[in-house]
């Protein structure tokens, strides 16, 4: 990675996308050594509105914490894909969850789609863990953050009691997503 990398996770409030970016955010500067900021934005709903995590990953200092020129997006929902694409560069990263995100946005952009609620659901075993699983995706598409610093960043963030739920999460987010790649 060279000067600075975009990211952006966006859905539906309460599918724990803040949380995924913080934890993204945390591997890159905790675990991976580089420059790392945060940020977040969501509707007044308390769930169902539009919300979307920012990660800005630098070698070196974040001179802007915010996106503006998107190198990476994950849009869990239609209204997401829609309102977001925008900012992608041409050639992005867009991973998309194909149950929820059926029409794909015209532009040059590198595109993987596989249903990231539905993996969790029914292979992890829980549909709360679909920001750990795209996370993991996102972590496999991007190479901006090593998978050894996200698994870390993830599991020290859940309780002792979910840490195979969410290290099974994220390694099968990062295992689909280079699956649907291809």
């Amino acid at each position: 990675m060279s000067g600075r990398y975009e990211l952006r996770f966006s859905g539906a409030g309460g599918q724990g996308l803040i949380l995924a970016g913080v934890i993204m955010a945390e591997a890159a500067s905790i675990y991976d050594g580089k420059q790392a900021v945060q940020s977040q934005s969501y509707g007044p709903e308390a769930r169902g509105g539009a919300s979307k995590s920012e990660v800005i990953i630098s070698e070196g200092p974040v001179d802007y914490p915010k996106a503006t020129h998107v190198d990476a997006l994950l849009a869990l929902t239609q209204e997401a894909c829609d309102k977001y694409v925008h900012d992608l560069k041409e050639g992005g990263v867009l991973l998309l969850d194909s149950d929820l995100v059926q029409k794909h946005p015209a532009g040059k952009y590198n595109i993987t789609s596989f249903p990231i609620i539905n993996t969790a659901k029914n292979e992890v075993g829980r549909e709360i863990v679909a920001n750990i699983v795209a996370l993991g995706a996102m972590v496999a598409l991007t190479g901006v953050v090593s998978r050894e610093a996200a698994e870390k960043a993830v599991l020290s963030r859940v309780p002792e009691a979910f840490l195979e739920l969410n290290k099974k999460a994220f390694n099968t987010g990062y295992e689909k997503a280079l699956e649907a790649k291809k």
